[in-house]
């Protein structure tokens, strides 16, 4: 190996890898799509000849242990597997009905459905999420959402988030769906100008899930430290448009120094967005601390053209009552969120979180 060229051959090893991830991920979608087809057309049949011929929920049973007998090995039937067959079929079977009218076409064979489901459009309904979903994932999301809109919003964090079942357990629990639309308490409306008054409160959360992070130390440096170090995948949890400036930014004023735990700029927002870390509770004094940078930056840092800084707070948790009151009487634009580190996680779901790194290589 000629060894002048190290950085071609650290390219070379990274595109390989990346595209092994890649090729993995889609074998296994297709894996996916085909049992989940495969399931669905057999819950479809039990569906309809059971139905048909008025038969028990003994039948079930008996098919269980015969097609063990006649497919030795056989994974994926058995009696509890195949009522959940049923159930994804009888659950699922208008919209896979709907999707196929979509298409005018009729089912002459397996291959046949796998095409008019991949290739049907319906609004608001993306085929190929849906068909990402493991079959598990699918059992769950109907035992336990509401509707098909709660459903449907958590497909769609499976497919992005690659959570696993305890993840997704997790999550459901938490009513990650009922709280989607939480915004972070914060002064916008008395602080922002109309124009941008929208994007800031889309730009920021009420909470960060920060699983990339797993300490056990109450200590802001530290969960500092693990968010520069991962500041890829912690831009990724911001959301759309920022870029970091730097943590520890130093400020001066009358010789005396201060420092911005972590500095961003917003391109939506066209502003610098201060971030402070407090590995404790809310407290009403945050606010001074956030309000004197964030007036700091305002005076020395921000230019003539960009909006006036924002700050946010990050605590690991909070009282809306409180922050409610320590709000009135500031006049520079600052809310207040919390985060959860992957060691505040239940234990068991802390060695199920995916790789960031990986998952970052397989959505790109």
């Amino acid at each position: 190996m000629n060894t002048d060229t190290p950085d071609q051959y650290s390219s070379l090893l990274s595109d390989i890898s990346r595209q092994i991830l890649q090729s993995r991920y889609r074998a296994a979608k297709l894996v996916n799509r085909e049992l989940l087809l495969l399931y669905y057309a057999v819950g479809k049949r039990l569906s309809e000849k059971i139905a048909a011929e008025k038969w028990g929920a003994g039948v079930l049973e008996k098919l269980s242990a015969d097609l063990q007998k006649q497919l030795p090995g056989l994974r994926g039937f058995s009696y509890r597997n195949l009522r959940n067959i049923r159930q994804f079929a009888d659950e699922y079977n208008a919209l896979i009905g709907q999707l196929l009218t979509a298409k005018s076409q009729t089912i002459d064979n397996q291959e046949d459905l796998i095409w008019q489901l991949t290739t049907a459009k319906l609004e608001n309904f993306d085929v190929d999420i849906f068909l990402s979903v493991g079959f598990t994932h699918h059992i769950l999301l109907l035992n336990r959402c509401h509707d098909w809109n709660e459903r449907w919003f958590y497909m769609q964090k499976v497919v992005v988030n690659q959570w696993t079942i305890d993840m997704l357990d997790w999550q459901i629990k938490s009513k990650a769906y009922q709280k989607r639309d939480q915004t972070l308490p914060n002064n916008f409306a008395a602080t922002l100008t109309e124009t941008i008054r929208d994007t800031a409160l889309q730009a920021f959360k009420d909470e960060y899930l920060l699983d990339f992070i797993n300490v056990e130390k109450d200590d802001e440096r530290v969960v500092e430290k693990g968010i520069v170090q991962n500041i890829r995948e912690f831009i990724l949890k911001m959301g759309t448009g920022f870029s970091f400036v730097g943590n520890q930014y130093r400020l001066v004023v009358d010789e005396k120094e201060f420092f911005v735990d972590l500095l961003f700029f917003n391109r939506q927002l066209q502003c610098l967005v201060a971030v402070e870390l407090k590995r404790s509770e809310f407290r009403p004094e945050y606010l001074g601390q956030l309000n004197f940078y964030v007036n700091v930056l305002n005076g020395q840092i921000r230019l003539p053209h960009e909006n006036p800084s924002i700050g946010i707070l990050l605590c690991k948790e909070k009282s809306n009552a409180v922050i409610e009151y320590a709000f009135q009487g500031y006049t520079t634009p600052m809310g207040v969120s919390t985060y959860q580190l992957s060691s505040d996680l239940p234990e068991h779901l802390r060695a199920v979180l995916p790789d960031p790194e990986a998952l970052r290589k397989l959505l790109d």
